[in-house]
């Protein structure tokens, strides 16, 4: 024996379960991306410099070097690097990687933490190889 009234709450609860489990689908990953600003000590971006992330860890879990990426900063001194193919949903932490820049003389280093599905910046500064 069941009553309009039954039904209706039934329904209402089917559709609200229905529609949570649709919504906890569509669950789009970002990119996790890197961009390093390369700059002159006045603070000038440096166009065409080399800029090289790599992992350096102390005792490596898995091969690091598959981290390792290179490219050359654009007219503004900025260098981007993707690394949404390595994160998988789920994973807690992804990788601290170290910065190297070269621009003809002149040398940069640092470090920047990847934080998953987000763009994570850093500023290398140039200065003098000695």
């Amino acid at each position: 024996m069941s009553s309009p009234s039954f039904r209706r709450v039934l329904t209402n609860v089917a559709m609200i379960v229905l529609l949570a489990t649709a919504f906890a689908a569509c669950n789009k990953e970002e990119p996790t991306t890197a961009v390093i600003h390369v700059k002159m000590p006045n603070g000038a971006p440096v166009a065409g410099a080399t800029v090289k992330l790599f992992g350096n860890p102390a005792y490596p879990l898995a091969d690091p070097t598959r981290l390792n990426k290179e490219t050359t900063t654009n007219s503004s001194g900025r260098a981007e690097f993707d690394y949404s193919d390595f994160y998988k949903k789920g994973q807690s932490g992804f990788a601290v990687l170290d910065i190297e820049c070269r621009y003809d003389t002149l040398i940069g280093e640092g470090i920047i933490k990847i934080v998953e599905e987000e763009t994570n910046e850093e500023t290398v500064y140039l200065v003098p190889v000695q």
